[in-house]
């Protein structure tokens, strides 16, 4: 049987330079991680080859940085699940969804959950009020009005700053395992159908998304009439594609969903053509069929089994005991997929 082509190697093209950059990187352990630090030292090589413009280079240097400076701050908390939480800076502290956001921050940060927000007073500045200094991480933007952050997260470790929203965007979808979406303006729109947007196309795993609204609210209403009128109805989205999103009628209904996500469900990883769902426990096996046969229109080839760890999962020691789901997904129905995590949820 024929081997697959070895990949073709990305270099500076002048094996002088390939040469001091292989000798640079030979004090790192690993080979795959050697690989990745000369690929960036090539292309930094590389963008002056191609006479990269004085702004082009400022940009990619100065997100590399704020990327590589965000990474070793979060890194120890890495184990620990967080809930990005969006919402208006305006807000005071007598609106609803105010004492709303405060009382979600604290009973994320009871389920041993952290709390992500844009570091600024109204929401974001209730949400870390809720779940306190120890919980809360702060990711500010640099912008041309000062945006301080609020009293909670100020002056804490956790609090990092940045001067683009891109990374700061990426950041948030990284470092978080849910998105929850309280009133706001075009920052918490953004960030929620950046979300969406993300798990619907599989570039994120798959996450709750809930938009949090008071018991007697109405912000979301209109919005959510739009998706099912406008989206679903006329074939924008998929039916399946209600499954990303959720929503909530107060603080605790809110943390229950999240939380309730991960109840069995634990990750995936794609392993070749194989996705692996790693779980909390083990489902009866008495499940697999029908969950084979309720789920078939996503599986290219073959049933749902259950097994342990891949040996390509190796990388990965502090997840090696947990059961696994393996499947062979189309990798295209990523609402399905959800409802797929729904149903095991269920079980």
């Amino acid at each position: 049987m024929p081997q697959p082509p070895e990949p073709r190697l990305y270099t500076t093209h002048n094996a002088a330079v390939d040469a001091q950059i292989a000798a640079l990187m030979a004090g790192f352990p690993d080979e795959f991680d050697r690989r990745l630090l000369s690929e960036l030292v090539v292309s930094a090589y590389r963008l002056g080859q191609d006479r990269a413009s004085t702004g082009d280079l400022k940009l990619i240097n100065a997100a590399i940085k704020e990327l590589r400076y965000a990474f070793k701050i979060l890194r120890p908390y890495r184990t620990i699940r967080k809930v990005a939480m969006f919402g208006s800076a305006r807000l005071h502290r007598q609106h609803p969804a105010y004492a709303m956001g405060k009382e979600f921050g604290s009973r994320m940060a009871q389920a041993k959950w952290m709390v992500i927000t844009g570091a600024a007073s109204g929401i974001m500045g209730a949400g870390h009020e809720g779940a306190g200094r120890e919980a809360s991480v702060g990711l500010n933007i640099r912008l041309p009005f000062e945006q301080g952050a609020n009293p909670v997260i100020a002056q804490d470790q956790k609090l990092i700053t940045c001067k683009y929203f891109f990374t700061r965007k990426l950041l948030f979808i990284k470092e978080s395992h849910a998105t929850a979406l309280f009133p706001g303006g075009f920052g918490t729109l953004d960030e929620g159908f950046e979300s969406l947007t993300l798990v619907q196309t599989g570039k994120s795993d798959p996450r709750p998304i809930v938009f949090v609204d008071s018991p007697r609210g109405t912000f979301w209403r209109p919005m959510l009439k739009f998706f099912e009128e406008r989206l679903v109805q006329r074939g924008m989205i998929s039916s399946s594609d209600r499954s990303i999103y959720q929503a909530a009628r107060s603080a605790e209904d809110a943390a229950r969903q999240i939380v309730q996500f991960y109840r069995v469900y634990h990750s995936i990883r794609y392993v070749g053509e194989k996705l692996v769902m790693r779980l909390q426990q083990r489902i009866p096996d008495a499940a697999l069929g029908r969950l084979s046969e309720e789920f078939s229109d996503i599986l290219t080839v073959g049933p749902i089994r259950q097994g342990n760890a891949l040996a390509e999962e190796a990388d990965e020691p502090q997840l090696a005991q947990l059961p696994r789901l393996i499947l062979k997904f189309n990798r295209k129905d990523f609402g399905r997929l959800i409802q797929l995590i729904h149903r095991i949820n269920r079980l």
